[in-house]
């Protein structure tokens, strides 16, 4: 059944397209209530509207922090129409009945992120917006609430078709959009006051994408997020569930090299990668790594692309590029495959931590941002690493830190030469590696190896040195380390300790 908004209250922070809802609203004989600026931005617009100052005889105080909060404003939005003793109280304290509610609370994310002062932040705390927002979407069986500027187009959109009427599941579903934007309103002002990180999990995210499907097509699959303040897609296809795990797997390896550097990876770990002076000696030699698996890989560099990479690349069949920027003849010719997911990196700062779902609940941690160099290695054998090896060890240790566990990388001259990960044991992820460096043709005298976690037996080890490594990089921890370092220095093999794990699941 069609209600008629006889009348609105209407209390906003951003005022665009405000205009327009007005304009409707006088069309349809709506009488309306307002204070501060709003008040002031209606009458400007030559429209009548009635001071909520003058409805409850008490000016704004305490510096505009106490404005709408009086029984007869929370009166006219809570009382129920179809009940006998809330009709009564209507009469008795002449209170007026408000049909709807408009409210856009203070910025108070924006706020924060501005880097105000503390004073600044808490001062943009809403407290009468978010209660009249609450009030109405509680009793939407009589009330419409538009609880922020993001629904006002919903809400033209409701007024031109229904003529300033509404329905009850209307008013059911705006009144879903408000708790939707309270909810995430205080978690974000209890996140802000969390300093001691107390032990309870509150996340609140408002935007959301849906993805063309999840890890397989038969799964339904969103992002909450906003994918555009990370990268800007230039070109190509929707992106993918699968894809934003490699992207964000390839964001996170890359961001720890500094020298123009290329990666290519495939179900988050890197199958080629190495550092070079320019960006095309670069992606040469991460292709050459392992030009099998690079097939429909996702490539990531930290330089920009030129025309000459463009070309080089452009051989290859991979889903996804992203880079911080594309020369134009570059972009003109990797866009030559319409699929093709083209992305230009932003500057963001990602948070500390990460969390999935799990069981019944949530696990969350810190993330893995520990970050090995050549001063705090520990040198534990009689053999000490190269300048060189130092550098390829360093280079080791990051591409293993971000492979999956059990995970075994080996490099020389900062290009990964080999790789075994996500395997049930340390010495069969050595031999995968050994094995994918003879196959591509390397040579592994002179090599590096990195592992994530510490050798529990000496064998990896004479592995190792059996197939030509010179140094090694692992974290030490176990009860047997003395065997590993005792095969070491029996065959001049440096290794250095590091005393940092690094698996991943």
């Amino acid at each position: 059944m069609l209600k008629k908004i006889n009348s609105a209250l209407i209390s906003v922070y951003h005022k665009d397209n405000l205009d327009e809802i007005i304009q409707l609203l006088d069309e349809n004989d709506v009488k309306i209530y307002s204070t501060g600026g709003t008040y002031d931005y209606i009458k400007n617009l030559g429209k009548d509207a009635i001071s909520v100052e003058s409805i409850t005889n008490y000016p704004s105080i305490l510096g505009g922090r106490v404005k709408t909060l009086h029984p007869k404003i929370f009166g006219g939005i809570l009382g129920r129409r179809n009940n006998e003793k809330d009709k009564l109280h209507f009469q008795e304290y002449d209170i007026p009945e408000i049909d709807l509610v408009i409210v856009d609370l203070y910025p108070f994310e924006e706020t924060v992120a501005s880097g105000k002062n503390e004073d600044e932040i808490i001062e943009k705390i809403d407290i009468g917006g978010i209660s009249l927002i609450r009030a109405a979407a509680k009793n939407f069986n009589d009330v419409l609430v538009v609880p922020s500027s993001d629904y006002y187009e919903y809400l033209i959109t409701l007024l031109k078709e229904k003529c300033g009427q509404t329905e009850l599941s209307d008013r059911r579903t705006f009144a879903q959009y408000a708790f939707n934007v309270s909810s995430h309103y205080d978690t974000a002002i209890f996140n802000y006051f969390d300093k001691e990180n107390t032990k309870v999990f509150k996340q609140s995210i408002l935007s959301s994408n849906s993805l063309r499907y999840g890890e397989n097509p038969h799964q339904e699959a969103l992002f909450y997020g906003e994918l555009n303040k990370v990268f800007h897609q230039l070109h190509g296809k929707a992106i993918s569930y699968n894809n934003l795990v490699d992207l964000d797997a390839a964001i996170n390896l890359i961001k720890e090299f500094t020298e123009p550097t290329f990666a290519i990876l495939k179900h988050t770990n890197a199958c080629g990668i190495a550092s070079r002076q320019n960006v095309l000696d670069a992606w040469k030699d991460t292709l050459a790594g392992d030009p099998v698996s690079a097939f429909g890989g996702v490539l990531v560099t930290n330089s920009i692309v030129d025309e000459k990479t463009a070309l080089e690349i452009n051989k290859l069949f991979f889903e996804i590029i992203i880079s911080p920027d594309y020369e134009k003849n570059a972009l003109d010719i990797l866009k030559q495959k319409k699929n093709r997911i083209i992305l230009q990196k932003k500057s963001y700062d990602f948070s500390g931590k990460q969390f999935k779902s799990l069981l019944n609940g949530v696990i969350e941690q810190q993330k893995d941002t520990k970050k090995e160099t050549v001063e705090n290695m520990n040198p534990v054998t009689e053999t000490s690493p190269t300048e060189n090896e130092k550098n390829d060890l360093i280079f080791a240790n990051i591409i293993v830190k971000h492979s999956k566990s059990n995970a075994i990388v080996l490099v020389k001259n900062k290009q990964l030469i080999g790789s075994g990960v996500g395997q049930t044991s340390r010495v069969d992820a050595l031999k995968q590696s050994v094995a994918k460096a003879k196959e591509f043709g390397f040579d592994l005298s002179g090599a590096v190896m990195a592992s994530d976690a510490f050798f529990p037996f000496a064998d990896s080890v004479e592995i190792a040195h059996k197939a030509g490594i010179t140094a090694i990089i692992q974290p030490g921890g176990s009860i047997r380390d003395k065997d590993s370092i005792n095969y070491c220095n029996k065959n001049n093999i440096a290794m250095v300790f590091t005393g940092t794990r690094h698996f991943k699941h």
